[in-house]
């Protein structure tokens, strides 16, 4: 039995996977609308620690075929620990298809192409991202970190180096002023980088995190439900991507649940969200069944 230290995160697609927490907490941890990693300090742990957790979860689990690498910036450790750690993964998991993580723009920008290359040959397939916004503004606001163009270039570095994508967009973290704003700039992301699965959610802020968030963004105004769905279809509605995306908000935090592919269903999409706009209460989903 593995002994998690708590909160424990994982993506709602890694729900099958095998969960090795290789850092606690998370690197940067200075985004002010996250509170995933507040209540515990970030450190990264040992390769022989690890390699004997592995050894557990292989003989628990044998066929397993996915690992999922928590907490939250797996991609901080040296390339080569994490080069080792997935040899060992794909010696112990004979039918390993797929590690994945998550990581921050920053992580990937630290990485060179050729270490990226390396990592996907030993099945370092999947990086989860949160791209939030796509507007310099908001990015400044929330304390990211990083601006657009440097959230453009490790999309295309990760893809570049034959690594899957998948990304989230934060509906409501602009407020009312720079919703459209916040929108637009965020499918100019998926525009210009080769996106595979794209999912929104809302913003939700904890108690732990709301003065510093109001503190960052003074005139920050939330968004009721309603505006929501105006800012999801301006949002769909200036995609125009370069391949096949994969489009879910179906997180618990949003108050309509869509799904398709774009280009393809984006006209679909766009209908759906108009429609539960004249509908309204019908088919927005209650604030009790939402949730983080």
């Amino acid at each position: 039995m593995i002994a998690y230290l708590d909160p424990l995160y994982r993506p709602p697609a890694e729900a099958s996977s095998v969960i090795l927490q290789v850092t606690y907490g998370c690197s940067y941890n200075e985004c002010t609308f996250c509170s995933m990693y507040r209540t515990k300090g970030f450190h990264t742990r040992s390769l022989d620690e690890l390699k004997k957790e592995i050894d557990i979860l292989s003989k628990d689990t044998p066929s397993a075929t996915k690992v999922f690498l928590a907490d939250g910036d797996a991609l901080v450790l040296e390339t080569n620990i994490l080069l080792e750690l997935l040899k060992y993964l794909q010696k112990s998991f004979k039918s390993l298809r797929r590690v994945s993580l998550y990581a921050t723009v920053q992580n990937i920008q630290n990485k060179t192409f050729e270490q990226l290359e390396q990592l996907r040959a030993n099945k370092l397939s999947l990086i989860y991202i949160g791209i939030e916004s796509g507007n310099d503004t908001i990015l400044s606001k929330i304390n990211k970190g990083v601006n657009s163009l440097q959230i453009i270039d490790a999309l295309n570095k990760i893809s570049d180096a034959n690594i899957k994508i998948s990304a989230t967009v934060i509906l409501g973290i602009a407020g009312v002023v720079y919703s459209s704003l916040h929108a637009k700039a965020s499918a100019n992301i998926v525009n210009k980088t080769t996106i595979n699965y794209l999912s929104t959610l809302q913003l939700g802020l904890d108690d732990i995190i709301k003065e510093q968030f109001y503190k960052n963004f003074p005139e920050y105004i939330a968004l009721n439900d309603y505006d929501i769905l105006q800012e999801q279809r301006i949002f769909i509605e200036n995609i125009e991507p370069s391949n096949k995306v994969i489009f879910r908000s179906n997180h618990a935090s949003n108050a309509l649940h869509l799904k398709g592919t774009l280009p393809k269903d984006k006209n679909r999409l766009i209908n759906e969200l108009d429609i539960a706009n004249i509908l309204k209460d019908e088919v927005i989903i209650p604030m009790k069944y939402r949730g983080f």
